[in-house]
């Protein structure tokens, strides 16, 4: 249809230099000429294509028209409500006059509603007893003639007065509409060919290219706006968090060590090995490879022998110890695996041993330390050769989780270390207070639990004006001396740990009510792209 239109167009400025009125023009397919809305738009619509070959220029003209409503269309039709109030009754004399009752159930309830007013306002009708007769033996409607007008025109030839009664009544309504003149452009052709857009090897291989037509270049247009990307909503509260660390001179561990043996996950914390986390319902293990490397020998059977026999000040688990259950590869339950790697490496320096030695099967998943976890590890400062250390991570680790709206089988731990002399659990819950005020959390309480490698433990409680309650949102403690001690660092030596998860605090802050929205193929683009900075 669209370029039947444009070759009417220009064969008619062929022949008549410019079109006045694009209404007079009698679009293919039509009998009449192009008065109505929507025929003008068809027209719009291939002026617009002419207009980008520069083939035409035009100029919009606005004009006010009418439109018939429902009401409107079906009275064009069959007539008005006192037309077909009149059309039921008998003249005087000549029928039995019509009840109100009995007009309703000819006509409606509607158009006996209206039609008897504007009936008897007429003078079409009257009363004859309880009943109603015609009291003139024909009738004009106007209203219908008027409506029919309208309907073809789009206007009245007797004046505004009358559009104002009808849309007053509702049976049309306003509406602007545009026509057009018409004049010859720059490039006019009685030919509407489409310019080539691009150059084809085939237009290039046949010479089709010397005479083909091309479309200009608009370099004023603007392009398609280019997606910068964004940064997920956990990774931006995971810088956040790490830079509140950095503030308060924390060095950053190295934590890329996704695998992990069970002597560095849970031996090495003095996690019992008949622990439930160790089980397969808590715990992903690997089947190939199955088994770790061995760690150094002397370390493991200082940790083997505090299990099993105790020491240190400790009586141990009592238990069996089982070198097959320290072997066992699995994907890290938790970053203090990680931890326990850096705190041994920190030990070093009390065994005497130099920066690196001993540490080949240790750190054969645990990585190299960065630049600035090495300055906090570095040489000896006392004669012990302890020094001391603020270490933390932000990584992932896995758990053999039932999924559902709050829980994964894969999330974030966020935990930070303090080793120094003679710390006390005083001094861990004001560590605590500071690090949680730093993230906008200033109403903290602290409750006694239970770890295996820690003693004394807390539970971090702080209260959540959203959900007006209190909501656990840590845990932390004092590393255990069954711990520390078989690492070799000296008794006064006291070590803190916290951590807490990424995912709640994210959720929390974006207002998300199912992890599954927040990670994973149910994830909107649209929402990471547009969800905003945070700033605790």
């Amino acid at each position: 249809m669209s370029e039947s239109i444009q070759q009417l167009i220009l064969d008619t400025l062929e022949a008549h230099s410019s079109i006045a009125d694009t209404r007079s023009l009698v679009i293919p397919g039509d009998s009449h000429p192009a008065t109505s809305h929507d025929a003008q738009l068809a027209v719009l619509g291939a002026l617009n294509s002419l207009l980008s070959r520069e083939m035409i220029i035009y100029e919009t003209h606005e004009v006010i028209s009418h439109v018939l409503t429902a009401e409107g269309a079906q009275i064009a039709t069959e007539g008005s409500h006192e037309a077909r109030v009149w059309s039921v009754l008998p003249l005087p004399g000549q029928g039995t006059p019509v009840t109100p009752a009995q007009l309703k159930k000819e006509v409606g309830d509607e158009t006996a509603k209206v039609g008897q007013g504007r009936a008897f306002k007429n003078g079409w009708i009257g009363k004859d007893g309880d009943g109603l007769v015609k009291k003139v033996a024909e009738i004009n409607d106007t209203t219908q003639l008027e409506l029919k007008e309208v309907q073809e025109t789009g206007t009245l030839s007797t004046g505004e007065k009358i559009l104002a009664d009808l849309r007053k009544r509702k049976l049309i309504t306003q509406k602007k509409g545009q026509w057009f003149t018409v004049k010859k452009g720059s490039s006019f052709s009685t030919s509407i060919a489409k310019p080539e857009t691009d150059l084809t090897v085939e237009m290039l291989t046949s010479g089709s290219w010397k005479t083909s037509t091309y479309k200009k270049y608009n370099f004023e247009a603007e392009g398609i706006p280019t997606s910068g990307g964004g940064l997920h909503p956990l990774l931006k509260v995971r810088e956040e968090i790490r830079s509140i660390f950095l503030e308060m001179g924390f060095a950053e561990m190295p934590t890329q060590s996704f695998v992990e043996s069970g002597f560095w996950c849970f031996d090495a914390l003095f996690v019992p090995q008949q622990h439930p986390a160790r089980e397969l319902q808590d715990t992903f293990y690997l089947s190939d490879p199955s088994h770790a490397l061995p760690p150094d020998e002397a370390y493991y059977k200082r940790v083997s022998t505090v299990h099993e026999k105790g020491g240190y000040g400790s009586t141990g688990y009592r238990a069996p110890w089982q070198p097959e259950e320290s072997s066992k590869l699995l994907l890290r339950t938790h970053t203090t695996a990680s931890s326990a790697h850096m705190l041994y490496k920190l030990a070093a320096k009390c065994r005497g041993e130099a920066e690196g030695e001993s540490d080949s099967n240790e750190f054969t998943h645990g990585g190299a330390a960065t630049n600035s976890t090495n300055e906090q590890l570095g040489s000896k400062g006392d004669d012990d050769g302890f020094r001391p250390a603020k270490l933390f991570s932000i990584d992932r680790v896995f758990r053999n989780e039932t999924m559902d709206a709050t829980h994964l089988a894969e999330f974030h731990q966020v935990e930070g270390v303090v080793a120094d002399r003679d710390l006390t659990l005083a001094d861990l819950i004001g560590f605590m207070r500071v690090f949680f005020s730093k993230m906008g959390i200033e109403q903290v309480r602290f409750k006694p639990a239970y770890n295996p490698y820690t003693e004394p433990s807390l539970e971090i409680f702080a209260f959540h004006p959203m959900l007006n309650k209190w909501v656990e949102v840590g845990n932390s403690g004092m590393f255990r001396p069954e711990m520390l001690e078989p690492m070799g660092f000296p008794k006064g030596v006291r070590v803190h740990g916290w951590g807490l998860g990424l995912e709640r605090p994210t959720m929390i802050r974006y207002g998300i009510s199912n992890i599954r929205t927040l990670v994973g193929h149910k994830t909107s683009i649209e929402g990471v792209e547009n969800s905003p900075a945070v700033m605790f």
